[in-house]
């Protein structure tokens, strides 16, 4: 796979698990969804802002909320199809590497035994 597919690779899987990890829990803080998908704060907030820009997530601020910096990040319908597309596109990958590591461990039992 190629440095650019890989970086490509890596940044669906980031988008997936963010609209994922929102689908759950819309009121997931920055610092909470960063903890959740395994990325840092900033690259949370760069996450949700190209989220917000393409039209998949819809950030909401609770104006009866004391606290006025807590918001809910809504997935849009455009957001919920690309969530299944994603959805799709990561089963597949991970399928594909599931059955390459089935492959290799095959390989390194039978050296073992052989």
């Amino acid at each position: 796979m190629s440095t650019r597919q890989t970086s490509h690779t890596k940044k669906e899987d980031i988008e997936f698990k963010a609209l994922r990890a929102l689908d759950k829990n819309p009121s997931l803080s920055q610092r909470d969804l960063s903890k959740e998908i395994g990325i840092s704060v900033g690259a949370a907030h760069y996450c949700l802002m190209a989220l917000i820009e393409k039209g998949f997530v819809k950030m909401h601020n609770f104006n009866t909320n004391p606290n006025k910096l807590q918001y809910a990040y809504l997935l849009t319908p455009v957001g919920f199809s690309h969530k299944l597309e994603l959805t799709s596109r990561f089963i597949k990958r991970q399928k594909a590497e599931y059955e390459r590591l089935r492959v290799e461990i095959r390989a390194i039992e039978a050296e073992q035994h052989g």
